[in-house]
């Protein structure tokens, strides 16, 4: 019973019916074309006292053998597919092919087979009366689409272009919207018509948006500049707004419906994605043997995504996480085209012997070192283990790296390295030192250019959008949530780029390497983070709720900032920044310790973190990294 509820539940009315008028026009049609096969009065008035018993085998069988036929030209596929030019172009050729196998079985079974005439005015019937029909039934099925349900979303489509003109095609069928106009910035376009509905300029929204309940923004292919001044000019509306992807995307969709997707941070950014530079995307990666250290967090994860597109000879996959790491090898098993060995390594970088036994059986060639603790709040309330794991990881990886003459080594930071506040950015930079320490050894004991030196470099980047530990997809779920959004301070600034952006970075910045530089890509202008949740709020269709508007829905709650938190953050330290191969990536060398002076400092680091001694712990962090205000200094 519940199997049968389910198929009655999925069938359609409209799937059927169509079908079944193909049905009862062809069995009149053939009724029709039998009792009229002779042009003459006699035989007319003699053919309505009934049919001839000679040709009823055409009233048996002809009915299911033209919906059968039809079926095959995918007649009733699609619902608006009945109603192409193309399509009733094919009703008129499996038309004359239906007949001809009508003739044939006729034949075969040696029933009675009208004359030539007869075929030709069934033929003509035929294709009449199912073509007609169809224009008919799309006349009536518009008007159902016109009275939807009372519940049916309001909408406008933003791009009478292609993209929009599928997208309403789409939306017809939907009993969840109604498509009310179309908006469009090319005047070309103004007060024409697409099915019955009006093109208008930006300027009608002021009149109509308190009419609207959601704006579909359908030009996926504009330039990003363009698309952020769209978004900025809606938001003021307080409409829901939703965006069609990029072609690209839209192709991987089962459905332009399906393609529909809330608007992104992305898309509010101040800048600019960088484009990566092809020839250095792949220059080391081709060929080399990969180890991703932290595979399967944010960061490693998406590294991990770009680098097997590049076509490395291995791969290893390195984290503590079993979930973390099943998860990412899963995902890159199955979209693994080019068949590259990937190995799945649960380990602890923290383990010397375990590093150096893995690089040396998987004959690593260069390490992409992502593995870190980074959520500011957590690191600060467990600095002991944070920090043995942060700088420790990078030491370790680093004396690896170091004895078995891998090629590169490259680790990623954070902009709160830059004068830490927080214990976090101060075990970034103390792991920064601590490669620079080794990059500096190693071009000192390098005899001849026949010795291969490891090459140590690091790359620094801001917030990266959507990554573990980041706060936006917290205002998302608070916003969906219906508030308050929780912000530490009004004034609060980062700098912010995607995932996939910040992992291109790390790829390019080891082709450009040469030992020692600290990477930084040019982040343009910092946001304010205010700034970024009111867009949010009001692209979500709702209003921001303060003193000027205390109706509004989604309240903004000023928490006060976090232990360590800086109200913004720097990329550089010290050092004057130079240009590279990138137009938008620099490279820099700041200050660092000799690697003979920052070993017994570690090593008493270690013990007073093995002694679980917090106080001591904090006081060597800070010595070494100088820089750092801790939180009693910032008290």
């Amino acid at each position: 019973m519940e199997f049968l509820k389910k198929i009655i539940k999925r069938f359609r009315v409209d799937t059927f019916l169509i079908p079944s008028i193909d049905f009862l026009l062809i069995y009149f049609a053939c009724q029709l074309g039998i009792r009229y096969r002779n042009i003459s009065y006699e035989i007319i008035r003699s053919d309505l006292r009934g049919f001839p018993d000679d040709y009823a085998w055409i009233l048996w069988i002809a009915p299911f053998l033209g919906v059968f036929i039809f079926s095959l030209s995918n007649q009733y596929k699609s619902l608006f597919g009945l109603f192409t030019t193309k399509n009733i172009y094919k009703l008129f050729w499996y038309s004359l092919f239906f007949l001809i196998i009508l003739a044939f079985i006729g034949q075969i079974f040696l029933f009675k087979i009208p004359d030539f005439k007869a075929w030709i005015v069934l033929y003509f019937i035929v294709v009449s009366a199912t073509s007609f029909s169809r224009f008919i039934y799309k006349d009536t099925f518009q008007k159902r689409i016109s009275l939807k349900s009372k519940n049916a979303k309001s909408i406008a489509i933003y791009g009478a272009g292609g993209a929009g003109r599928q997208l309403q095609a789409s939306l017809r069928i939907s009993n969840l919207y109604n498509v009310s106009f179309f908006i469009d910035d090319d005047s070309s376009y103004w007060y024409r018509e697409i099915n019955g509905i009006k093109i208008f300029p930006p300027e009608y929204l002021k009149d109509k948006a308190k009419n609207i309940d959601q704006i579909f923004l359908a030009i996926p292919s504009i330039p990003p500049k363009i698309r952020k001044k769209i978004l900025n000019s809606l938001q003021k509306f307080n409409i829901k707004t939703s965006s069609i992807p990029s072609i690209k995307e839209i192709t991987k969709q089962k459905s332009i419906i399906d393609s529909l997707k809330p608007i992104n941070v992305e898309d509010l950014l101040e800048r600019d994605a960088v484009d990566p530079y092809i020839h250095l995307l792949s220059k080391d990666i081709k060929g080399a043997i990969i180890c991703i250290t932290g595979a399967g967090g944010s960061i490693g994860s998406e590294l991990t995504r770009q680098i097997i597109d590049l076509n490395p000879k291995k791969i290893i996959l390195l984290d503590n996480s079993e979930p973390n790491l099943y998860n990412i090898t899963s995902e890159i098993e199955g979209s693994n085209i080019h068949s590259i060995n990937i190995i799945p390594a649960l380990g602890d970088c923290c383990n010397l012997e375990f590093l150096k036994n893995l690089f040396q059986k998987e004959k690593v060639d260069i390490v992409f070192h992502a593995a870190a603790y980074k959520h500011v709040p957590l690191v600060e309330i467990n600095p002991l283990n944070s920090i043995n794991n942060n700088v420790f990881s990078t030491l370790n990886i680093c004396i690896a790296a170091k004895n078995l003459r891998l090629k590169k080594v490259l680790m990623i930071s954070s902009d709160k390295a830059v004068r830490p506040t927080n214990i976090m950015g101060a075990t970034k930079r103390l792991s920064e030192i601590i490669v620079q320490a080794f990059a500096y050894d190693a071009e000192k004991n390098t005899l001849n250019k026949k010795n291969q030196k490891t090459c140590f470099s690091m790359v620094r980047f801001g917030n990266v959008l959507s990554s573990s530990g980041s706060a936006v997809p917290l205002f998302i779920k608070q916003i969906a949530s219906g508030g308050p959004v929780t912000l530490t301070h009004p004034k609060i600034t980062r700098y912010f780029m995607t995932i996939k952006e910040a992992s291109q970075l790390v790829i390019q910045s080891s082709a450009m390497a040469q030992g020692g530089e600290v990477f930084l890509l040019d982040m343009g202008k910092s946001i304010c983070i205010k700034d970024l949740v009111i867009k949010l709020i009001k692209l979500s269709g709702l209003q921001l709720k303060d003193d000027l508007n205390p109706h509004g829905d989604i309240e903004i709650k000023i928490t006060g900032l976090r232990p360590g938190e800086k109200l913004y953050e720097e990329l550089l330290i010290d050092a004057k920044a130079e240009k590279t191969d990138h137009h938008l990536i620099f490279r820099a060398k700041e200050k660092f310790i000799f690697l003979d002076e920052i070993i017994p400092e570690l090593d008493y680091l270690k013990k007073m973190i093995n002694e679980r001694n917090e106080d001591q712990t904090l006081e060597k962090l800070n010595k070494l990294v100088k820089e750092w205000k801790n939180q009693n200094e910032l008290n």
